[in-house]
């Protein structure tokens, strides 16, 4: 399968939102939401200070993306990322294109000096783990915890 890797444009939103919504009815927190992902999509790639989103396209479908987001580690002193999506089609799993995208994720992490990758996947999510491990990525035994605005207490 011929594909090519690049960063995703404002013109592919469309497109990233329609593997999002794959994506968040895959995942047990999250709900598939256009408005709020097109928000989110154009924050990204308006602003790459924020983060990078990479697609990979095969002719002129959009078959996956993957998405980093920059912060600071006061314990690291540097910059680290979060990988916040990671998303391909399911007719080209199995192909490559998931270990393409991962491994062009970690050269743009790396070459923004990111000093550590950090991501979260469904507890119960056996190959999509399995998957991280084999690229290197390794259990933490931080707890995740979440607080959201639309949560807060009345």
């Amino acid at each position: 399968m011929d594909y090519t890797i690049m960063p995703a444009t404002l013109a592919d939103i469309p497109l990233l939102c329609g593997l999002l919504d794959l994506l968040f009815t895959q995942e047990a927190e999250f709900q598939p939401d256009r408005a709020a992902q097109q928000r989110g999509l154009e924050s990204i790639i308006g602003q790459p200070g924020l983060g990078q989103i990479l697609v990979a396209r095969q002719l002129d479908e959009v078959v996956g993306m993957v998405n980093l987001l920059y912060t600071v580690s006061t314990a690291l002193g540097g910059r680290v990322a979060l990988l916040e999506d990671m998303v391909i089609v399911p007719r080209v799993r199995g192909q490559g294109v998931g270990t393409a995208l991962l491994e062009a994720a970690l050269a743009h992490a790396s070459q923004q000096a990111c000093l550590r990758i950090t991501l979260l996947t469904d507890a119960d999510n056996h190959a999509a783990q399995a998957f991280y491990r084999k690229h290197g990525f390794v259990h933490s035994s931080m707890t995740p915890m979440r607080w959201e605005a639309r949560m807060r207490p009345a």
